[in-house]
């Protein structure tokens, strides 16, 4: 058998592998007896077995004996083998291989305890983070083959590397050498090396005693030497052949060699190869097959899924080296190779998701035929699957999706997040969770949350639990006050939920490291007393569980101790490798594949989305423990071999008999840049026709599905007139400001009752801040506005736990000169004979129908026995002249209800003083806080009696005209800012184009 010439197949690209080789195979073996069922193939993974037995199914109907189908690519080999070795009971001389959670918990308590002298220790998530970088290259070290012992060879070369490739390398080195006796400990070796024992105990086997049967393997491209052996032990069995996709027989032999060595030659400088050639990795494999590409044969079976002749020599000058794509000028008429392939190019990401739906959906008209979409971008595969979902049309991912990304599995990312950091936005987002309390009890579940959203929301919350708790019960008080008697519930409610969760949770509040099994146990135990069952239910359900149960297998393996900060990041690392795949039940004509589905695989219409870089080919994370010229020494594949292994599936896919190629200009918000497969393919074939439905293009259907039909119309400004019974009886000092500034949003506050939702986990806002500087006033006034006071309030104000880290940095150191500057001026004044005699007094009075109420930050009383009214002010004063202009009253009508005797717990008298104190620093004056009076010689208004007097004329104009009569409240000046009603007023689609703006739209 040693000097019979080995038979070699390749399927040329565009064809139908998995029915060219079925048909093939049967024309082959298919004797009308047991000669096809008595073989067996070799298959690189579970999807290709599928897409083969689909196309046994196809080629000889349902009554067909096949034969077995061995998968040898799969991560567990176990009962692949066991087909195909006799007797199977030689497995079990091979120790087990170690689970591959419990190996990384493993190899990241190896990072923790051993570092070279001299260098920090790596603990906790980080050392997590780097086992699986560090499983990574011991697995890639198994595969090549390559002795842990040759890391030393080499270090004399490290000389050239940069600091912290040294220092990596090092580290590395101490590892390896430690790892083989710690994994021997636990009776287990790595999955890599069991593959390899495994694969060669059956090419030993079979070249000691070829099998009498058939075998064939077929469609493997992997290129790893214990697999490249049994590959060429098949084709050199009698009945033995190996069947590759897509070799290139036509390439010129000079381009061939171009690709480079596929071993090093020692006599020679270390040559680079062109990794990124879709060839290069079959290359590779021949190779190491010991066989040359003239040894190949084509495979001259034929199906009626395969693509057009031509495409075959096209894909092959697409892909052409940099050094021969002067060919393309010499090509001539290429129009028969891109025949069947039209383009699409969408604006952005969302769009294409919509463009390839539409063609997806376009095809399931047409009785039996099939469509895929073949992408590497699982955002975009959910997109799309997203968007046929408005059709009823359900369509699996056959790639799978992260268990991170399941209900499941964002729900405990969600809860790892809350209870690493206390924080209302993650409260409320994991409360509201479609697991939590599903059921019956959901309705009622929601209710609370919705209260406990509205409640959350606003600045000044303290952090943590009893903040949460300190709100509710001051807003269950005010409602209580007001006549609400059900807001006790919610009181109830949240008493009973925190005492649950938060005991759950309690690990999570050491400020010390704990051991991960306690957080885990932990968020385990928080899961079911949110969720039940809920959470361990379905397949992602199921999936977690055993997450779950293989880390408590795991027992002590891993880190020793991990902060309760760093849990959500393990845990997101951690469901982010592994994938659900969903059941079988989507729609049997449309699929969507990820790169490794789509090998051997076709349908009738063949959609390759996502050619924008980054996103096909993807982009490569970089090594972080060897450099590349240190693998390149050591003979591990360069990263960029995964990029000639997804042009290698970019041609296969390319080569059906109808294709539609789309990207989109945008992804992520952000600029595109063409995929390198697109760009060779406009620069090869120019410009391919538009992809079109029906004659209509898809780039523009997909960007006019969601408008509404018609030319868009711009609503004009809105000039709402409420009937005489919707307008108020009642107003504020400050509501007649925004009337005479702005009467629509005084209709929007006022009268439709629409109001700012304010945000959760809202830091201290200058509005809050505001309040704030006001309740400090009014508290240092009422008690004694002594000295002594004041330094009593600026304590209590510093170490207010509402405050957070910024406001307490930046906000307090400013704020408190210009307190002190207040109090100073009081005190000052006090000497003069003005004393304050009230604070935060309120007032109502009726004038002309009109109920006018209002509150005054501070009344002294003067000398004289006349009255000052003070407003503090945060910010900036209103100007000079906004109250003669009749847009600054409050200080006039304050002054007005005063006056007569109307302010709550003041004496009536004239008034003397309208005051505007500012507690806002001027560093280029100097001073820390200022005062303006509304009045003065310099003036409009001389005197305070003229403020008042111009408040009540501004006060009885706009109530007969807004509250009495029957004025529109239309956008008054502030429209030309920004203000919180822009969106209601639409005001982006009339301001500035002059007075035909002007509309009767309410």
């Amino acid at each position: 058998m040693a000097d019979a010439k080995p038979t070699v197949f390749s399927i040329p690209v565009q064809r139908a592998f998995a029915d060219a080789l079925a048909a093939g195979l049967i024309d082959r073996h298919a004797d009308g007896a047991l000669g096809l069922a008595q073989g067996l193939i070799l298959l690189p993974s579970n999807r290709a077995r599928s897409a083969v037995q689909a196309a046994f199914v196809r080629a000889g109907g349902a009554g067909l004996l096949m034969p077995r189908l061995v998968v040898i690519g799969d991560a567990d080999l176990d009962e692949s083998v066991a087909l195909a070795l006799d007797p199977i009971d030689e497995i079990d001389a091979i120790p087990p291989a170690i689970d591959a959670l419990k190996r990384r918990l493993m190899l990241a308590e190896l990072i923790e305890k051993h570092h070279p002298p001299g260098e920090d220790p790596i603990t906790g998530a980080a050392a997590f983070q780097l086992a699986e970088g560090l499983g990574r290259v011991i697995d890639q070290l198994h595969y090549e083959e390559v002795a842990p012992a040759r890391l030393a060879d080499i270090e004399s070369a490290l000389g050239d590397l940069a600091g912290h490739w040294q220092a990596s390398w090092r580290r590395l080195s101490l590892l390896v050498e430690q790892w083989p006796a710690m994994l021997a400990a636990t009776g287990h070796i790595d999955r890599a090396d069991r593959r390899n024992r495994l694969l060669a105990r059956v090419a030993r086997g079979w070249r000691a005693a070829p099998p009498a049967r058939f075998v064939v393997a077929a469609g493997i491209t992997t290129a790893a030497p214990a697999i490249a052996r049994l590959l060429r032990t098949v084709a050199d069995l009698p009945q033995g052949l190996v069947v590759l996709p897509g070799v290139d027989l036509g390439m010129a032999d000079d381009e061939w060699r171009v690709l480079g060595p596929v071993q090093a030659d020692p006599d020679k400088p270390l040559e680079r190869p062109l990794e990124t050639h879709p060839q290069y990795h079959l290359k590779l494999l021949l190779g190491r097959m010991g066989v040359s590409r003239g040894e190949v044969l084509a495979w001259d079976a034929t199906s009626p899924f395969d693509g057009p002749e031509a495409r075959e020599a096209f894909t092959s000058l697409l892909f052409a080296p940099a050094a021969y794509t002067a060919r393309w000028q010499q090509a001539g008429d290429l129009g028969t190779g891109v025949a069947g392939v039209c383009a699409a190019t969408f604006a952005d990401d969302g769009q294409e998701a919509q463009g390839i739906a539409l063609i997806m959906r376009h095809a399931l008209e047409t009785p039996a035929r099939t469509a895929a979409l073949v992408t590497p971008d699982r955002a975009l595969a959910t997109r799309v699957a997203a968007a046929l979902a408005r059709w009823d049309v359900t369509v699996d991912d056959s790639a799978g999706q992260p268990l991170g990304q399941t209900p499941p599995g964002a729900l405990l990312l969600a809860l790892a997040e809350f209870a690493a950091a206390f924080d209302p936005v993650r409260l409320v987002a994991l409360l509201g969770h479609p697991l939590v309390r599903a059921g019956e009890a959901r309705l009622g579940w929601l209710d609370q949350v919705r209260r406990l959203d509205l409640v959350l929301r606003g600045p000044g919350l303290v952090p943590g639990w009893d903040g949460v708790t300190m709100r509710i019960a001051e807003r269950a008080a005010d409602a209580k006050a007001h006549g609400h008697a059900e807001a006790q519930a919610i009181v109830d409610w949240w008493a009973e939920f925190a005492a649950g969760l938060r005991a759950a949770l309690a690990p999570f509040a050491a400020a010390a490291p704990v051991p991960p099994a306690v957080l885990l146990g932990a968020l385990q135990a928080a899961l079911d007393w949110l969720t039940g069952a809920g959470a361990w239910t379905g397949h992602a359900g199921r999936a977690l569980s055993e997450l779950f149960d293989r880390w408590a297998l795991a027992k002590d393996a891993g880190p020793a101790l991990v902060t309760p900060g760093d849990v959500p990041a393990m845990l997101a690392d951690l469901l982010a490798g592994e994938s659900v795949r969903p059941p079988y039940g989507g729609h049997p004509r449309l699929f969507i594949w990820g790169l490794l589905e789509a090998r051997l695989q076709r349908a009738d219409l063949m959609i390759l989305g996502g050619l924008d870089e980054g996103r096909w080919p993807q982009q490569q994370s970089p090594d972080p423990w060897l450099a590349p010229g240190i693998r390149r020494m050591l003979g591990l594949a360069a990263p960029e071999r995964q990029q000639g292994a997804a042009a290698h599936d970019f041609a296969g896919a390319f080569a059906a008999r109808e294709v539609v190629v789309t990207r989109a200009l945008r992804s992520g918000g952000d600029p595109a840049v063409a995929s390198r497969f697109w760009l060779r393919l406009a620069a090869l074939a120019g410009e391919l026709p538009e992809a079109r439905l029906d004659g209509a293009s898809v780039t523009a259907l997909a960007a006019a599905l969601d408008v509404p039909p018609g030319p868009a119309v711009p609503a004009p400004m809105p000039r709402p007139r409420p009937p005489a019974g919707a307008r108020p009886d009642h107003i504020s000092v400050t509501g007649v400001d925004l009337l005479a500034k702005d009467p629509y949003a005084f209709y929007a506050g006022r009268i439709l009752r629409l109001s700012v939702l304010d945000p959760l986990s809202a830091g201290p806002d200058p509005r809050w801040l505001g309040t704030r500087v006001h309740a400090f006033m009014e508290n240092w006034q009422r008690a004694g506005a002594t000295p002594a006071a004041l330094e009593a309030e600026l304590a209590r104000l510093r170490d207010d736990p509402a405050l957070d880290a910024l406001a307490r940095a930046f906000w307090f150191p400013r704020i408190e000169p210009a307190l002190r500057w207040a109090a100073g001026r009081v005190w000052a004044a006090r000497a003069e004979g003005r004393e304050p005699i009230a604070a935060e007094a309120s007032g109502m009075h009726e004038l002309g129908g009109i109920r006018l109420t209002g509150k005054a930050d501070r009344i002294d009383r003067l000398g004289n026995g006349s009255l000052a009214i003070v407003d503090y002010k945060t910010g900036a004063a209103p100007s000079g002249s906004a109250a003669a202009e009749g847009l600054d009253n409050q200080l006039g009508l304050l002054g007005l209800m005063a006056e007569m005797g109307k302010m709550d717990g003041v004496a009536p008298g004239s008034i003397d003083a309208l005051e505007y104190w500012s507690l806002k620093a001027d560093r280029a004056k100097g001073i820390d806080g200022s005062v303006t009076p509304t009045h003065g010689s310099r003036r409009e208004l001389k005197t305070a009696e003229d403020a008042v007097r111009r408040a009540y004329d501004a006060f009885a104009d706009l109530t007969a005209a807004y509250l009495l009569g029957d004025e529109v409240f239309a956008p008054g000046d502030n429209a030309k800012r920004f203000t919180d009603y822009d969106q209601l007023m639409r005001r982006d689609e009339w301001f500035g184009r002059g007075n035909d703006a002007a509309g009767d739209a309410p």
